[in-house]
């Protein structure tokens, strides 16, 4: 049989068989480490007796999380990271030309179709919406890489998913991912690759391919992977920093099984608290009230993702009592939102709109949750304690479910608020 596109990538970089199970030894095309993963990672560089990192225009390290430094800790942090990059000539960018990490590098071409790309965080599965086998490691596995330029990689088994039909315009990228999640659950795909596909995805614009690469750990995933085709290879072709080779499976390729949607049956979902696989339509949630809107984060500050809520927003209010906070993932889509009138939207809707950051994500900044609160957020992760309290509660839906939502002061179906002109509107766009 034929092999899957993680399959063929690992095979690409090893000289070994890669067949599925086996362990392979396998060059990496571009390893990077952030605020919080890179000071650790350095200490373990130094104790393996590394001097020099194996090719600086291959390695990076991005201030993202705790950015701009909240406290003398999170800068103590940075310091270390920015002075160990620099001392190794490798890639790095300070606070104001930088963004998350995750919708950073592709928007500069350090992540390509073919690439295997290894980083110290567990989103780095982003990376699979080009073509690319990207993957979180621990900071001493990243430490390695960057001394060797190498790294081991069991070869995944993968399962296929396939969107089939027309999108609504109402469902997006965070809808498609937290419906698969939702079937086969947080541990579905634990060491697996997901390898996304069917005629869904064609039209399917990239910045809602990153979204769903993006969530493939919340399935246990190891990777999240798109088989490259005009609409990637045009998007890396004007951003690729060096040469890339994309890699595809084979016509006869073994996957371990498939998961198939019919696009025009989707709806708006949410995953309710405490896992990204309490997954329900978003009109099932009984409409709990909310405190807190958060839209950005690696899943969703994107351009699309930003435009969707504030043309949800525009000439409306955020509800009374809901704070409602805007984070563009990175300078090149605050700049764009910028340019669009989109920040205006939201200030004048009573949103308050911040530098690039991780945030309130991770519960590291710019917009904790106290005891008794209630988010709906475009992040990843809605665990306990995820945004702050453990005992406040965290909702994860799409931009557009956010916006609606921030409108009602409840988690509210973006159809619910929106005239069918609008989404009519939005999909002519």
């Amino acid at each position: 049989m034929g092999r899957t596109l993680a399959s063929a990538i690992i095979a690409a970089h090893s000289t070994e068989a890669a067949r599925e199970g086996e362990i392979c030894k396998v060059n990496v095309d571009f390893a990077f480490a952030n605020d919080i993963t890179a000071p650790p990672a350095i200490v373990s560089f130094k104790e393996m007796g590394a001097e020099k990192v194996f090719d600086k225009e291959r390695c990076a390290v991005l201030p993202d999380h705790f950015t701009p430094n909240k406290d003398i800790a999170s800068a103590e942090q940075t310091k270390k990271g920015r002075e160990f990059a620099l001392s190794q000539g490798m890639l790095y960018w300070e606070v104001g030309r930088v963004g998350v990490e995750h919708a950073f590098l592709p928007e500069k071409g350090y992540i390509l179709p073919g690439d295997i790309v290894i980083g110290a965080d567990s989103h780095t599965c982003t990376g699979g919406a080009l073509g690319a086998l990207s993957t979180g490691v621990g900071s001493t596995d990243l430490a390695a890489v960057w001394a060797l330029g190498e790294t081991w990689l069991k070869v995944p088994p993968t399962i296929r998913v396939n969107y089939e039909g027309k999108r609504p315009a109402w469902v997006s990228g965070k809808d498609m991912i937290l419906s698969l999640i939702g079937r086969i659950g947080v541990q579905g795909a634990r060491y697996m690759a997901l390898e996304f596909g069917g005629d869904g995805v064609e039209t399917l614009p990239m910045d809602d391919r990153f979204t769903i690469a993006n969530m493939a750990i919340e399935a246990g995933g190891k990777a999240g992977l798109f088989v490259p085709d005009a609409k990637m290879l045009e998007y890396a072709n004007a951003r690729a920093a060096r040469k890339f080779s994309p890699v595809y499976p084979d016509s006869d390729a073994a996957y371990l099984r498939s998961e198939t949607f019919d696009m025009e049956k989707m709806v708006p979902v949410a995953a309710m608290p405490h896992s990204p696989d309490n997954v329900k339509p978003v009109r099932e949630c009984g409409s709990p009230e909310i405190h807190q809107v958060f839209i950005g984060a690696c899943t969703n500050g994107r351009i699309r993702d930003i435009a969707a809520a504030a043309k949800m927003l525009e000439g409306k209010q955020v509800a009374a009592g809901v704070r409602c906070i805007v984070i563009p993932a990175s300078y090149e889509v605050y700049n764009q939102a910028l340019d669009m009138g989109y920040l205006r939207i939201f200030t004048e809707a009573g949103a308050v709109v911040c530098t690039p950051t991780c945030g309130p994500c991770l519960g590291g900044h710019m917009g904790i949750l106290a005891a008794g609160e209630r988010c709906v957020s475009t992040s990843n992760r809605n665990f306990v304690g995820r945004m702050g309290s453990t005992k406040s509660e965290l909702i994860l839906a799409s931009p557009l479910t956010a916006a609606a939502s921030a409108i009602t002061g409840r988690l509210t179906d973006p159809r619910d608020v929106a005239s069918p002109d609008f989404f009519k509107k939005l999909e002519e766009e």
